[in-house]
This record gives C-alpha cells, sequence and structure tokens, in this order.
C-alpha cells in the first residue's frame, strides 16, 4: 500500500516544534508521506493570506491535515481589513466541511495532582466535548463601523441535526446538550431539533439540557457527571478550554475535526504560545495526541493509536514533566520519552 499523504501545517509560534514531535511519533508506528504547506501568520508574512488556494487544494487531495498552531502578536489588529491567522483556520474548516469538532478530555492519573482542581473531583473523568464548527457566531455575517460591531449568530434545523447526530453516536450512555435559550432564539431551536432527533433516533440514550452557565459551573465542580457535551461553535469553544483545565494543562488536549466525507483535521487544542516558540521547552504531547487520534479517526488504525496513547501514559507515570506541567523537560527530551514507551 502506498504511505497515508498527510498534509501538515506548522504554522506559527512552537507550531514547527510540536508538529516535528508528532511526525518522529507517527514514523514510529506507521508509514506515512507529508506535505508541508505554510499557514496562518507564516502564510501572512509569506503570500500575504493566512490561507493560499493551493494549500486548500492539498488539504483536500490528502488523506489527513494535521495542524500544529496558528496566531500571535505580531499579526493582531483591530483593522477588520487586515488578514488575521485564525481567518485561515475557519476557512479551512469550512472548505473541507468539517462540522464536528471532537475534543476528549481524560485526565491521566500520573497528572491528576497537576490539576487546579482536587484529585477527588477530577478522578475518573472521562469526557468528550463535541462542538460544531461550520455555523454560530464564529461564521455569521459581520458589521463594523468606528463606533458599532456586530456578529451575526445563526443556525438550521440541518446544521443542528447533523452535530446532534454525532454526539448521540459518540454517547456511551448520556449526552449533555447546552445552550442559552432562556435568553437567545438560536438556543430554543438548538435544544428544540436536538430534542426532535434525540426522540426519533437515540431514545436509548439519555438526554438533557443544560444552559451553558450552568453547565460551566458543574463542569469544574463535578465533571465526571458528563459523558458527551454537545455545544455549539462558541459555547463549545469556551467549553472545552475550560475541561482542557481538568487534564492540568492546555497542552495535553488533543482534537478532531471531522466532516461528512474526505480528509479530517488534527490539532491541539492550545495555541502558539509565541513567548518560548524556539526556546525547544514547548509540550509536544496535545499535538502527539491529536496525531493518535488522526490515526483512529482518520485512517482507522486503531491499535496504533491506542499504542501512541498509552505510550504518552506511560511516560507520564513514568516522571516525564514538561514546564507547564509542572516539570523541566524539553520538548526533545519529551518526544524521546514517547519513543521509548513506543519501543
Amino acid at each position: 500500500m502506498a504511505p497515508q499523504r498527510i498534509v501538515t501545517l506548522p504554522g506559527d509560534g512552537i507550531g514547527p516544534e510540536i508538529l516535528a514531535a508528532a511526525t518522529r511519533v507517527l514514523d514510529a508506528v506507521g508509514d506515512f508521506g507529508y506535505d508541508e504547506r505554510p499557514f496562518g501568520g507564516a502564510s501572512i508574512d509569506a503570500h500575504g493570506t493566512p490561507l493560499t488556494d493551493a494549500t486548500v487544494a492539498a488539504c483536500k487531495s490528502a488523506d489527513a491535515v494535521l495542524l500544529a498552531a496558528v496566531g500571535g502578536p505580531k499579526w493582531d489588529s483591530t483593522d477588520p481589513d487586515a488578514p488575521r491567522p485564525e481567518q485561515g483556520l475557519l476557512r479551512l474548516r469550512k472548505a473541507l466541511g468539517l462540522y464536528a469538532n471532537l475534543r476528549p478530555v481524560r485526565p491521566v492519573p500520573a497528572l491528576y495532582d497537576a490539576s487546579p482542581l482536587k484529585r477527588e473531583l477530577i478522578e475518573g473523568t472521562d469526557l468528550l466535548v463535541v462542538r460544531e464548527l461550520t455555523g454560530g457566531i464564529y461564521f455569521g455575517e459581520k458589521r463594523r463601523t468606528a463606533d458599532y460591531a456586530s456578529d451575526l449568530c445563526e443556525y438550521s434545523a440541518p446544521e443542528i441535526e447533523r452535530i446532534a447526530r454525532t454526539a448521540f453516536r459518540a454517547a456511551r450512555a448520556r449526552v449533555t446538550s447546552i445552550d442559552k435559550m432562556n435568553v437567545l432564539e438560536t438556543g430554543r431551536l438548538w435544544r428544540e431539533v436536538v430534542a426532535r432527533v434525540h426522540a426519533a433516533e437515540f431514545p436509548n440514550v439519555e438526554l438533557e439540557h443544560q444552559l451553558v452557565d450552568s453547565a460551566a459551573m458543574k463542569l469544574v465542580a463535578a465533571p465526571r457527571h458528563f459523558d458527551v457535551i454537545l455545544a455549539d461553535n462558541m459555547f463549545g469553544d469556551i467549553l472545552s478550554d475550560e475541561a482542557a483545565m481538568l487534564t492540568g494543562s492546555l497542552g495535553m488536549l488533543p482534537s478532531a475535526s471531522l466532516g461528512d466525507a474526505g480528509p479530517g483535521l488534527f490539532e491541539p487544542v492550545h495555541g502558539s504560545a509565541p513567548d518560548i516558540a524556539g526556546r525547544g521547552i514547548a509540550n509536544p504531547l496535545a499535538t502527539i495526541l491529536s496525531a493518535a487520534l488522526m490515526l483512529r479517526h482518520g485512517f482507522s488504525l486503531e491499535a496504533e493509536a491506542a499504542a501512541l496513547e498509552s505510550a504518552v501514559d506511560r511516560a507520564l507515570a513514568g516522571g516525564l514533566r514538561t514546564a507547564d506541567l509542572g516539570g523541566s523537560a524539553t520538548t526533545a527530551e519529551a518526544t524521546e520519552a514517547v519513543l521509548k514507551e513506543l519501543a
């Protein structure tokens, strides 16, 4: 068989460092071909746009896309006409039809004490955030003048139906659907459509509805309560970052963005950390775990995905700690620790 073709998008900040770590680990479990492309701020510098048409075409023809991180203060601007790295990410999700973002949150026993929450609260937590990714306020019409701004939040029933099905299929026992139906019309539609899909197609899965503010409190007060959290684009973004603190660091949280067909996009949840870029101290584990999700959801290589995740767990149990986890291990040392466990 020809090697699986992966478009790699190093992006900005620590992106090139952590992506190099992930590809080293991937090469230890399989045969893959890589096509590296500039993305985000790096693409703005090179081409004047965060995402070129050539990169879109390459991603569409690949078997999977592995992204590191984008953004940084160099490209921050309040000018609505200035290109921003994050615009490339939104456009790529839309171009690939990636409407479902999966963010598993499973604190590793070796890191229970790294979380700001008490061990007895997070012990045994194993939840999945299913975030709608191509609709809502991030993609609605935007207007801006010198003293006025607006962002339109809109959803259609079919958009809600397809992400609800993703959540119900992933659930072991319960889906907690998040909205703000007490004040938002989109929240009321969201709740109605999710309830309808549940009743018609997934009656054996428990469904509960929670307002987003209540869910945010419960996520830190009783995280074991959650199985699958279903949320729109903005609420899912915020809640999954909050949930990352259960693991002790954003540097531990991977994600997979999937559609109905074509390649998926796999990336760590954290940002580009420009303050530590080039110093060799970035935590590569979220990117390595994102590569494991790529093996599972992109290539149906479950054994290889499980082996990679187990290697990360064993490395942490053996004492591996990068700076964000309270230790001093470098990016290279963290990578070597995982490779040693794989061997």
